[in-house]
């Protein structure tokens, strides 16, 4: 299961931390007002309960009094339901038998023995406060006070309450997006300028005046990027000295090697084998050269300007003796690619020289186009790339680390590397897959190719 985003867990944790605390706030806020109304009821029930009963008390005193008369006479309100026993029997205001099972067991017998008290019941759903009071030994009240409007107003107030919980919570969650938004800006910097670094920008820098609490770490950010920037400025240089250094004597030795070359016929047999391969590897020597001499200057960035790219694939076919039919023809309406011309014959050429070395040979050049993006593919009949060198494949010197996948061989691995150098320039990427029916398939892909 994929991680969530450093992102998603802080906001998360604040809408977390605010759904606590607004719930713990609601639920205490709750019971505390709770609290209070119940004992502020229950203290008014009973008071109006010992009004009751002195009134009742003083009704009953005379001869022959008339006990439903008197409940009658009593101002109970709508809430309140008021119950006298007497003689074991029971009397209500209005006919109402089943009046009697509302006041608890337990209640009745503390009455019966001269005592007083409260309990709160449910009557057909509805809270409600039970009093009794012992008037005499065979003489007891009982009130039941109903509380349907205190119930409603104490679930009115925890709908309010869950509400305000809920809205804590999301303005919490609100709190944490616009927390990490503003905290998370350094970092999107830093990533925005090793992004940079990575396309091969060495000039990005991350501003110190920006966040001054950051100073430690954009200090050290950009001294990194200074010994990058040196390092790679040293190795270019170095590059291109050798280079330099290497293609005078190198014109020496293939001036001398064509002339033993072409006295081959004055030479004995082994002679003459021996100066053939001297011209081969001169050439190939010649070509190492050429192409570090072309990743030295690598660095700089692509110079587009319109190219027909089949037009210039049969070219670089032709010029390496290749058959031109290879380069699969184009559309009706093909576009001409917005590349630098230089850096797109160099990856054509690259990936030809590799097939024909390393793969058995090229089988087919395609050159299309996807949503703006060219797309530069390369078929040999080899016997592929092993899956664990296709992620390096293209890296700098790999390929006589990973000659022995491909058939053998002791190349240096310039080429692909200059092909990743030349698709890097264009903001693009390389990749090896396989190809149907068996060998390889190099594909460059170049952003923006098509205007």
């Amino acid at each position: 299961m994929r991680r969530a985003g450093l992102r998603t867990r802080v906001i998360a944790g604040f809408a977390a931390g605010a759904l606590a605390l607004s719930v713990a706030m609601a639920f205490i806020s709750y019971e505390l007002t709770r609290s209070y109304l119940l004992a502020s009821r229950e203290r008014a029930a009973v008071r109006a309960t010992a009004y009751d009963a002195r009134i009742i008390t003083a009704s009953l005193a005379g001869d022959r009094p008339d006990v439903v008369a008197i409940l009658k006479s009593l101002d109970t309100g709508g809430n309140r339901r008021t119950l006298l026993r007497r003689d074991g029997d029971w009397y209500t205001r209005n006919a109402d038998p089943g009046a009697a099972d509302a006041v608890p067991a337990g209640l009745q017998r503390v009455v019966e023995q001269g005592g007083q008290g409260a309990q709160w019941v449910r009557v057909d759903g509805v809270p409600a406060l039970v009093i009794g009071v012992s008037l005499s030994p065979t003489t007891a009240l009982y009130e039941i006070d109903y509380l349907r409007e205190l119930d409603q107003t104490l679930r009115t107030l925890a709908w309010v309450l869950g509400l305000v919980a809920a809205s804590v919570a999301a303005a919490g969650a609100g709190l944490g997006w616009y927390a990490t938004r503003y905290v998370l800006r350094p970092l999107r910097s830093v990533a925005d300028a090793a992004q940079g670094i990575t396309d091969g920008d060495l000039s990005a820098r991350l501003d110190p005046a920006a966040e001054p609490d950051l100073a430690r770490l954009t200090a050290s950010f950009n001294g990194m990027v200074d010994q990058l920037a040196r390092r790679h400025e040293r190795d270019r240089r170095f590059a291109a000295d050798v280079s330099h250094e290497l293609r005078s004597p190198l014109q020496t030795l293939a001036a001398s090697a064509s002339v033993l070359h072409r006295r081959r016929e004055h030479l004995d047999e082994r002679t003459a084998l021996a100066a053939g391969l001297v011209v081969e590897e001169i050439e190939r020597f010649q070509q190492l050269v050429d192409d570090l001499l072309e990743l030295a200057r690598s660095d700089q960035p692509a110079r587009r300007a319109p190219v027909d790219p089949h037009d210039l694939a049969r070219q670089v076919v032709e010029g390496q003796g290749l058959d031109p039919d290879l380069v699969e023809p184009a559309g009706d309406e093909a576009p001409r690619w917005l590349v630098d011309r230089r850096r797109l014959e160099q990856i054509l050429a690259n990936l030809l020289d590799n097939a024909v070395r390393h793969g058995g040979g090229p089988v087919a050049i395609r050159l299309t186009c996807v949503a703006g993006t060219g797309r530069v593919e390369v078929d040999d009949e080899g016997p592929g790339v092993r899956p664990d060198d296709r992620a390096v494949i293209f890296d700098r010197f790999v390929r006589g680390r990973s000659a022995g996948a491909r058939g053998g061989g002791d190349g240096t691995g310039l080429g692909l590397s200059l092909v990743t150098q030349h698709a890097t320039a264009h903001g693009g990427r390389v990749v090896v897959l396989d190809r149907p029916g068996g060998g390889a398939r190099f594909r460059v892909e170049l952003p923006g190719a098509v205007p």
